[in-house]
């Protein structure tokens, strides 16, 4: 999987167990793409500091992640109902659930 992708969807299952701090920095890096410099810059902590949280952050997501295995069973239900929505084309109420539960994923 490309690695923004998994940074994203760890974040997404477990951001939440990381401080508003922790939370705010990683975002900014992860998802908004900005410099370390920039974070930096804006939370008025060193380059290096920027780096080491978001290091200690991807530790702790992918820790929980080892632990809870939320996200590859989410990619799992997903893939198998994708799969059956195949299978069951011509048969629109089979189709009608499997895209019900993938808009509830």
């Amino acid at each position: 999987m490309e690695r923004i992708v998994e940074q994203t969807l760890l974040f997404d299952f477990y951001g939440e167990l990381l401080t508003q701090h922790q939370q705010r920095v990683y975002e900014d890096v992860v998802l908004n793409d900005c410099s370390y410099s920039e974070v930096a810059e804006e939370y008025r902590i060193s380059r290096q500091g920027v780096h080491d949280l978001v290091k200690r952050c991807n530790q702790a997501l992918e820790g929980y992640e080892a632990k809870l295995h939320l996200v590859e069973k989410f990619l799992s239900i997903r893939d198998k109902v994708e799969k059956i929505d195949k299978l069951a084309e011509g048969q629109p109420e089979i189709q009608k659930i499997s895209n019900e539960i993938l808009e509830e994923l």
